[in-house]
């Protein structure tokens, strides 16, 4: 159905019930909606269910045709002037709302996602829970294999000369050395003649002093 279809059918339905008939005499002429219908941005199917509701009382419904929808809300024996209108498609709440008016007639596509149906408010959050128990200690893991050799590192520089050891103990005599050559001869002379006196002289004395003692002792 195209927009100028709608304005239409709205003007055509509104002086419809606006013209003083003997039939509205005693009643008060309703609010006329029409519109596209989509349900999750997509177009309702035909024989969608299409509601009005006021003070969250159901007021209205029809069945959505070719995507669109016609829904005449009256006043009955209520009083709606100045109150809000919500819809809701195949229970899904749209997002579209209008004021009633007496004799109305609104062109109003509604648009409404699965899940926006009212519902109760969110529950009091409960209190936490108790910290469980520590678990036992788990057991140690066996060893992991040994790991490869290295390479070999670089050579060292060569360390600093030690200090001097202290002096050794001193080593046993030696072995006597082997006889020396014989002296050369002594030239000839009186030497030998003196040698000979002298040791006479010597026994002398000696045999004098060794007199002397003796006699010493005797007295």
């Amino acid at each position: 159905m195209t927009k100028s279809r709608l304005l239409a059918l709205v003007t055509a339905l509104a002086l419809l019930l606006a013209i003083p008939t003997a039939v509205f005499a005693q009643r008060v002429p309703p609010h006329v909606f029409v519109g596209s219908v989509t349900l999750d941005g997509a177009t309702v199917a035909d024989g969608a269910a299409v509601t009005a509701w006021i003070d969250d009382e159901q007021v209205a419904s029809t069945h959505a045709s070719g995507g669109t929808y016609s829904l005449v809300v009256d006043q009955a024996d209520a009083v709606y002037a100045g109150k809000t209108v919500s819809f809701k498609v195949s229970g899904a709440n749209a997002a579209e709302t209008a004021e009633w008016l007496q004799g109305g007639g609104d062109e109003l596509n509604l648009v409404a996602q699965t899940g926006s149906g009212s519902g109760g408010g969110d529950g009091e959050k409960g209190d936490a829970g108790a910290k469980g128990a520590q678990g036992p200690k788990g057991s140690t893991g066996s060893a992991g294999p040994v790991g490869p050799a290295g390479p070999a590192g670089a050579d060292g520089k060569a360390g600093a000369a030690g200090k001097a050891g202290t002096a050794g103990a001193a080593g046993s005599d030696g072995a006597a050395g082997p006889a020396g050559p014989a002296g050369a001869a002594g030239a000839d002379g009186g030497g030998g003649a003196l040698g000979v006196i002298a040791l006479i002289i010597g026994i002398v004395a000696l045999v004098a002093a060794g007199a002397a003692f003796m006699t010493g002792r005797r007295a």
